[in-house]
């Protein structure tokens, strides 16, 4: 951040105090209001609606506006040009990468999507008819138990080694959700699939037959992906930053973030959404739910005003 002047704070009849103004590469400038705690005064900002809790290089995003920028990619242009594995190593390490880094970093990832076969006992401690979500927490945080070789986070190779092994089993043991729920036997990880094809064969393929995922949907479950990859200092995010630290496992932070993206005013929405989606049924009930959701937004909108 590049320093813009300073912001003048007058409290207590009189006294004063300066705090830097920072603009960033994009988006509204900040106060740097770290030495208020000089006057033993603090803040008080519920919802961290008007603080940023860090410096970072990573994402922009403005939702009103429509803009999501990845390392200071547009969106538009990742989803159009790139695949999740490279939006990934963008994400990761500041710059895509290039045709040897690429086939390296895809090739890290597919060697750690198995996940140790005691693993799969956990299920067993699960109804059938839990909570996806329930279970990727159980089951994310249990790999703590298992993974002791890399936790010293000041160390940019265990960091590296902890990141490849959540991008590479998460896919697993999500599909080992959706299978356990459904009452099927889990699928191994195969290495010669794409990282989208490889969660759609582990998903819905079966022990009886050839199962060939379809390049339209690896491509739009490729996207989704994409879209979804990293959206600031978001709830989640947060909740892993506030676990990660107390120096944390790594697969324990992750865990708290999953608890916090389960919540309905956060990656709970999507499910809200799709509920939704199976109520109306057909194409002629749109309308309808349309209009009341515009209904309840704006009913939300007037309450918001008056409080």
């Amino acid at each position: 951040m590049n320093s813009n002047g300073k912001a003048v704070l007058t409290y207590d009849g009189g006294k004063s105090i300066d705090l830097p103004i920072y603009s960033g590469t994009i988006g509204p400038d900040v106060i740097d209001i770290r030495s208020l705690g000089q006057t033993g005064m603090f803040t008080y900002d519920p919802g961290f609606l008007a603080t940023a809790s860090c410096q970072s290089a990573i994402t922009y995003i403005d939702g009103d506006a429509g803009l999501l920028y990845y390392r200071g990619y547009p969106i538009e242009q990742l989803a159009e040009h790139a695949d999740f594995m490279e939006v990934c190593y963008l994400l990761l390490n500041g710059e895509l990468p290039n045709k040897s880094q690429r086939e390296s970093f895809e090739s890290n990832i597919r060697r750690h999507t198995m996940v140790h076969d005691q693993l799969t006992n956990f299920f067993k401690g699960f109804r059938r008819d839990a909570h996806p979500m329930a279970v990727m927490v159980g089951v994310v945080g249990a790999l703590s138990a298992f993974y002791h070789d890399a936790l010293n986070i000041t160390n940019a190779e265990h960091r590296a080694i902890s990141a490849t092994r959540l991008l590479a089993k998460v896919p697993t043991i999500a599909a080992m959700c959706y299978r356990y729920n459904t009452g099927l036997p889990f699928i191994y990880p195969r290495n010669d699939l794409s990282y989208a094809a490889n969660f759609l064969y582990m998903m819905f393929a079966t022990p009886c037959e050839e199962y060939v995922p379809n390049p339209v949907l690896v491509k739009a479950f490729d996207r989704i992906l994409t879209l979804h990859a990293d959206h600031e200092q978001n709830a989640s995010t947060s909740t892993v930053r506030l676990a990660g630290s107390s120096g944390a496992n790594p697969f324990a932070c992750i865990a708290a973030g999953i608890a916090a993206l389960w919540g309905p005013a956060h990656g709970g929405a999507n499910e809200a959404v799709l509920k939704q989606l199976g109520e109306m049924g057909d194409v002629s009930q749109v309308g309808k739910y349309i209009s009341w959701d515009l209904a309840i937004g704006f009913t939300r909108t007037w309450i918001h005003v008056q409080a």
